[in-house]
């Protein structure tokens, strides 16, 4: 219900309020309405004064015949509440109640369009503009829901997907029976729609990229020095986006210094990582979910200074989200819902859009400096101003770089799939285990990692089995090998 006409304009609302003194600026009253419905919307009062002084005006039919006719310079057409209040006799002040974020946004008035700056109707600069269009059209048609041609069911690595569903289940963000059949599953994740894979499906699950899909790539690299001039460690693969969280994790865990010390009262080290690994997990994680994919030649990038770490994502920032935004309250702008949602099913992002400002907190209760948000060459940056590296400072003698590249591929190979799975055969040779009991004998504090994608791959292969295989997610399960035929 509309307020009173006096306590509306006392109200002070300058930024949902516009005043026009009579019909006679009528089309400046239209270009307004057109700047609060490219943003939050609000109202235009014609009858009252610049200062707020109600005045009213005549109206006539005639009146509402003008406004008809403004109503075809809208692109696309607006529906807006014309309201009018009585305010003496014969003279009554017209508002026009506008609505805000529409999925038809952005609007045109006569061709151009126009916004809301402070208390002001402004014409919106070309570049805002055309972001709200490619908005406009990411609403209805995103590169993510569109369907992933030519692929099918055996594109889809099913043990990723198993993965990702139990994931989803013990964080209870995925209820009911689930099952094992690959369409089904898909259905239910979201990323197969009337029979149909979308593409989302295959940043998520895929296993075969090239030609079609380049853009599932993470570029990962440590710097000597504070430049690009020469590489320690490089490394570009293509993979289903949770494998690339968890190599980009791999990656800074390998070239982070872990520093410690002893504290008062206590026999053990106290570590205390680089960068607090939350923070670093939830910054690529958003550089995965929140990327443009339709830059095909676009990747996520992991790059590793001695002064600074940083985390590129392709595409700029949503319509609407400024980099000073992301340090302080913002709204939730999803590139990718059904990407964000899978990730959020999987436990590893809220949906109340506080990742940023987490990030932020953790940083200054680590006492480093909380990141940098940018946008550079049409990328998204988020940087860590942090001391990497102290003795490369000084320049190493020839032969460091190939010590480096030996002692990463060293701890590459040491956590490889295959190397956790001849792990698990060896746990299980004394008995059935559930998975706590094996990532203990992995030495893990938790289940993670590679070790359910272990697990699955087992499974499929037929090397080991469940003890309760009616029951695949029984909280009782345990798991244990199969003996060949032929074998006592």
């Amino acid at each position: 219900m509309t307020p009173s006409l006096a306590s509306l304009v006392a109200s002070g609302e300058s930024t949902t309020l516009e005043f026009k003194r009579s019909t006679g600026e009528l089309r400046e009253a239209m270009q307004s309405a057109f700047a609060f419905a490219n943003g939050e919307g609000g109202r235009v009062l014609v009858g009252v004064k610049p200062g707020g002084q109600i005045v009213g005006q005549i109206v006539s039919e005639q009146t509402f015949h003008e406004i008809a006719d403004a109503r075809e310079k809208f692109e696309p057409p607006l529906m807006f509440e014309v309201e009018r209040m009585e305010v003496s006799p014969g003279r009554a002040v017209l508002v026009f109640h506008v609505p805000g974020r529409s999925d038809s946004v952005p609007y045109t008035y006569d061709g151009r369009p126009f916004g809301r700056v402070d208390n002001t109707t402004r014409r919106m600069p070309l570049e805002h503009y055309e972001a709200l269009l490619a908005d406009r059209a990411h609403g209805r048609r995103r590169w993510e829901n569109q369907e992933a041609e030519e692929l099918t069911l055996r594109d889809i690595d099913r043990a990723e997907v198993l993965r990702i569903v139990e994931a989803a289940r013990s964080t209870g963000r995925l209820l009911g029976a689930a099952g094992r059949s690959l369409p089904d599953l898909l259905d239910r994740l979201g990323v197969r729609r009337n029979g149909v894979i979308l593409r989302a499906a295959v940043v998520l699950f895929g296993k075969r990229f090239m030609p079609d899909y380049p853009q599932c790539e993470l570029r990962m690299a440590r710097f000597r020095g504070t430049d690009k001039t020469e590489f320690l460690d490089q490394r570009h693969l293509r993979g289903p986006a949770f494998r690339l969280l968890e190599e980009a994790e791999l990656s800074w865990q390998r070239h982070f210094p872990l520093p410690g010390r002893i504290e008062h009262g206590k026999l053990q080290r106290v570590d205390r990582p680089l960068i607090p690994p939350d923070a670093m997990r939830e910054i690529v994680v958003n550089a995965l979910i929140h990327r443009d994919y339709t830059i095909a030649g676009g990747a996520v990038s992991l790059a590793i200074f001695d002064d600074r770490v940083e985390v590129w994502s392709a595409g700029r920032f949503p319509s609407g989200i400024t980099p000073d935004a992301l340090t302080r309250a913002h709204p939730s702008v999803q590139r990718n819902p059904i990407i964000a949602e899978v990730f959020h099913r999987a436990g590893l992002i809220e949906k109340w859009e506080r990742g940023t400002n987490r990030v932020v907190e953790m940083c200054r209760d680590a006492g480093i400096k909380p990141p940098e948000f940018e946008e550079i060459a049409g990328a998204a940056v988020v940087t860590f101003r942090v001391r990497v590296s102290m003795q490369l400072e000084s320049r190493p003698e020839s032969g460091v770089g190939s010590k480096v590249e030996s002692r990463v591929e060293s701890r590459v190979e040491s956590t490889s799939r295959s190397t956790v799975e001849q792990r698990l055969l060896s746990a299980l040779a004394s008995g059935p285990l559930a998975k706590s009991e094996l990532a203990r004998a992995l030495g893990l504090r938790k289940v993670s990692g590679h070790l359910p994608r272990a697990v699955i791959g087992l499974l499929d292969r037929g090397e080991i089995e469940s003890t309760m295989p009616e029951k695949p997610w029984s909280r009782l399960q345990k798991y244990r090998l199969v003996t060949p035929v032929g074998d006592p």
